[in-house]
């Protein structure tokens, strides 16, 4: 059962946040079920030395499958060589591809120092789900991002 008034903060390094954003990198793989459906707005957080919200796109699809499979489907969006892909899979008995669509690069990331000062901010290992009232704070700490940000409100805030 998907939650309609959820958003998705996704930490990535820095080098795929970038080829999510320009769109050269299309699937982001997990080492564990990601239960989102499609059209679930996710905010790329970039890890060190970013430290920031650097944008955001939307789920077309989710693949949940062995690692094996995931690789098969996925070895052409990924962004990763097969060598990094099986280091970072090593031992996970399942995976998940997230197909990301509509990528969209704020004009000015929100810095891990600006979300923290609008409350106890915490950027996830790997992914956490967001509220509605989550995405507010993230907006109201980056007025410029804001625009985009509000859209993904819109999108989650029932009519």
């Amino acid at each position: 059962m998907s939650d309609p008034e959820r958003a998705m903060l996704l930490s990535v390094h820095p080098r795929f946040a970038t080829a999510i954003l320009a769109g050269t990198k299309t699937v982001e793989v997990r080492r564990q079920r990601v239960a989102a459906p499609p059209g679930t707005p996710v905010l790329l957080y970039a890890t060190a030395p970013t430290m920031a919200i650097v944008g955001m796109a939307r789920i077309a699809s989710v693949q949940v499958a062995s690692p094996r499979e995931v690789w098969s489907a996925s070895r052409t969006s990924a962004g990763i060589s097969r060598r990094e892909y099986d280091e970072y899979m090593s031992g996970a008995t399942q995976a998940s591809g997230l197909s990301l669509e509509e990528p969209i690069t704020f004009e000015d990331p929100v810095p891990l120092a600006a979300l923290r000062a609008s409350g106890s901010f915490h950027p996830p290992q790997s992914y956490r789900y967001l509220t509605g009232e989550d995405l507010r704070k993230v907006a109201e700490a980056a007025p410029v991002a804001g625009a985009a940000l509000q859209g993904a409100l819109n999108d989650l805030t029932p009519a």
